[in-house]
């Protein structure tokens, strides 16, 4: 059977080019195979919260007697489905897997110079593929349709529609209308969740494979001492794929006994939509951006040819957008000592590095505002907004100081002593 199919498909030449592609053996290089794991499982999940769900806020009664959106009804019918509520929890934790492992593998990007020349392309790729991450999650919070999922979705519609000049069209595009309120709604973010960004997240990581597979991996610094000009990695067939299909199998065990123990998002705790906003926050990938349009006063509004600048699109939209642009920019500003095959020490760089841990030090002291609230309940001094400015800004520029002086005279120490 295998000579008749080599015969006609060349499986021998696949072989050679494709399944003995080597593969460097390093713990972090695991991150982007997590990340695509966690993909995997969020279809397979998708695919049975799909086939009982509602995408509609038509009002049906339940069997208790209360009239409740077909949507919040959905939630409760799959919660009353044999695993179907550990099932629907698996959804929601392997989302905040799959965010947290690419970007986690982005950090590592960044701190080993890895989207220097040739891969600009895929590191951009990458990039896409976070961001586009981020806003399918989004997408999926106001498919309960309870009372935290229509408040905390309402947030995002507000910073959408904050866009001058753009932001109604863009708000339309996504939501179909005001939210909360309009029947478009849901049926709109339900397809955009469940078909085009999925679509469109498969593309990206079929592309960024493609690319990965033709440029090759990076390599640990150590590849450059015991294998110099080749790569020093395990075939992928089959060292590899058993690699993978075990850390496959970890991956679904643990993430299945997280969602077990962990039931997410309760939705009869929260209830269906009513005219009083709970006090909720967002999840911890959007809770740094939900703190600085918590600090951000809402004085701070202005009108720009016709259109208001505000609050919303200063926090919510502005400074994101900025990160985003530099963070586009970066491989085609930073082209010093430029590594084909090894990837840069962290110490060797340590502006870059600096500057890493500065955004992540902004990235947790504007998570830290996110609680603004809960601390001026408690008469916390970290209630002040001045403190709270001051922590957002100050803590990132003393990070940066004191990491690049730190590793100017550490590792310039130890630099000498090597020359000596």
């Amino acid at each position: 059977m295998y000579k008749w199919l080599d015969e006609r498909l060349d499986l021998t030449s696949l072989y050679q080019k494709v399944l003995r592609k080597a593969f460097p053996v390093h713990h972090s290089f695991f991150l982007g195979e997590i990340t695509l794991f966690a993909f995997v499982v969020l279809v397979l999940t998708g695919v049975f919260l799909t086939l009982n769900y509602e995408p509609s806020i038509r009002e049906v009664r339940l069997p208790d007697g209360r009239t409740v959106p077909a949507a919040y009804a959905s939630i409760l019918y799959i919660d009353s489905l044999p695993f179907g509520a550990v099932i629907r929890s698996l959804h929601h934790w392997s989302a905040h897997a799959m965010i947290a492992a690419a970007f986690l593998h982005m950090l590592r990007i960044l701190l080993t110079g890895a989207y220097k020349k040739p891969r600009e392309l895929n590191y951009l790729v990458g990039l896409a593929l976070l961001g586009l991450t981020v806003v399918t999650a989004f997408t999926g919070y106001a498919l309960p349709y309870d009372n935290y999922a229509v408040t905390a979705t309402r947030i995002g519609y507000g910073i959408a529609a904050s866009i001058p000049w753009v932001g109604g069209t863009i708000a339309e595009v996504m939501f179909g209308g005001e939210f909360p309120g309009s029947e478009r709604s849901i049926p709109r973010l339900f397809s955009l969740h469940v078909l085009w960004l999925p679509l469109l997240l498969m593309a990206l990581i079929g592309l960024h494979l493609l690319i990965m597979f033709k440029q090759k991996h990076t390599q640990p610094r150590y590849a450059e001492r015991v294998a110099p000009g080749k790569i020093l990695g395990v075939p992928m067939y089959p060292q590899q794929m058993v690699m993978m299909g075990i850390l496959f199998a970890l991956y679904v065990g643990i993430m299945t006994m997280i969602a077990g123990a962990f039931l997410a998002h309760p939705v009869e705790a929260f209830g269906p939509p009513t005219p009083n906003t709970p006090a909720v926050k967002p999840d911890w990938y959007f809770l740094w951006l939900y703190g600085l349009l918590q600090i951000i006063p809402a004085s701070w509004q202005f009108r720009l040819f016709g259109a208001t600048i505000g609050p919303e699109f200063i926090g919510g939209v502005l400074i994101p957008g900025i990160l985003g642009i530099v963070a586009l920019l970066l491989p085609f500003v930073d082209t010093r000592r430029d590594k084909m095959r090894y990837m840069e020490l962290p110490s060797e760089h340590p502006v870059r590095t600096s500057a890493i841990l500065a955004l992540l030090v902004f990235f947790l002291m504007s998570t830290l505002a996110g609680y603004k609230i809960d601390f001026q309940q408690q008469g916390s001094l970290l209630g002040n907004n001045a403190v709270l400015w001051t922590l957002v800004l100050g803590g990132p520029l003393l990070t940066f100081f004191l990491a690049y002086t730190l590793m100017r005279i550490f590792y310039g120490k130890k630099r000498a002593e090597k020359a000596l």
